[in-house]
């Protein structure tokens, strides 16, 4: 984004109401806390406790990318309700874009890992701990940032060519790629060509490895004998698919309603903050392991203070 007049930006937020924007920034102070807080937690847990060593768990410790994810974008909109100073300069707008970006599209591909983990599980598990070992999960998480961060280089590259000579006013609360691209002097066709093309790419990319994944699992399943057998296989599955269906289902309504202002800063604000407060509860909450681990930690800490 190369600015020639234009050195700061103006960001509108979600509302004009000061009462309005008061319980915002309630809601969002509350919900990034909580994120925060339960992403550490589970990474803690997951890091110290032993029984929780498997690869699904593995894939649990990089999501401190949620954390970092919600701490692009929610913070500095925290200070500009809190300030009343709804500026950002050119250079953090252009940092709180690129990372945004980049931890968005990387959390697709680790969500493409982790259904194939799930499926290795359900679908071949005597051979599940040689085929999903520390080694291949290594490799699908290095591979899965990097996937993000060459899919999101093409746009930005041609994100920092773009002029801002008039208006510097984005109708959001955070630095997003569509209300800059409108409120730019520059020609911008060919920039949303490659914004939409990297999108769909992928979005095309993960969506086919989750959903070849779950057809597999779903044969599986069916294929079990006994009730019990295919409940525990589906309670397995169940935490993971519920993360897919908010993360995808988010990505869908941006794109199918891309002139839609208030349902795009509403699905945003679902991403940005209410999913990353969501994943640890909806990834641990059923979870046996999890909850013992969290009440064995409770205990080392009550009986370490008594000493």
């Amino acid at each position: 984004m190369r600015n020639h007049t234009v050195t700061t930006f103006v960001l509108l937020g979600l509302t004009d109401d000061p009462q309005l924007e008061t319980l915002v920034f309630i809601f969002l102070f509350l919900t990034y806390m909580l994120s925060v807080t339960g992403n550490l937690t589970i990474i803690s847990l997951t890091s110290i406790d032993s029984h929780l060593k498997t690869a699904m768990y593995f894939f649990l410790q990089n999501f401190f990318l949620e954390i970092a994810f919600t701490s692009a974008c929610v913070p500095q909109y925290l200070y500009n309700i809190a300030t009343g100073d709804k500026t950002i300069t050119y250079n953090s707008c252009a940092t709180q874009l690129f990372f945004t970006d980049l931890f968005g599209v990387t959390e697709f591909f680790l969500l493409a890992a982790m259904a194939y983990d799930r499926y290795v599980a359900i679908c071949k598990p005597l051979h599940y701990v040689t085929i999903v070992n520390h080694t291949v999960c290594r490799r699908l998480i290095i591979g899965s940032w990097l996937a993000g961060l060459l899919i999101i280089i093409p746009p930005l590259s041609l994100g920092l060519k773009l002029e801002f000579c008039d208006s510097n006013v984005i109708d959001h609360f955070v630095c997003d790629a569509a209300p800059l691209l409108k409120i730019s002097c520059s020609e911008t066709w060919l920039m949303e060509q490659m914004v939409t093309v990297c999108a769909v790419l992928a979005f095309i990319m993960t969506l086919v490895c989750v959903v070849l994944s779950y057809v597999h699992i779903l044969k599986t399943i069916l294929q079990f004998p006994s009730a019990q057998q295919r409940k525990k296989a589906f309670s397995t599955c169940s935490s993971h698919m519920i993360v897919v269906s908010i993360s995808y289902g988010s990505c869908i309504f941006t794109y199918v309603k891309p002139s839609a202002k208030a349902v795009n800063k509403d699905v945003t604000l679902l991403t940005t903050s209410i999913a990353p407060m969501l994943n640890p509860f909806i990834y641990t909450l059923r979870k046996k392991q999890v909850r013992q681990a969290f009440n064995d930690a409770i205990k080392r800490i009550a009986l370490f203070s008594k000493i």
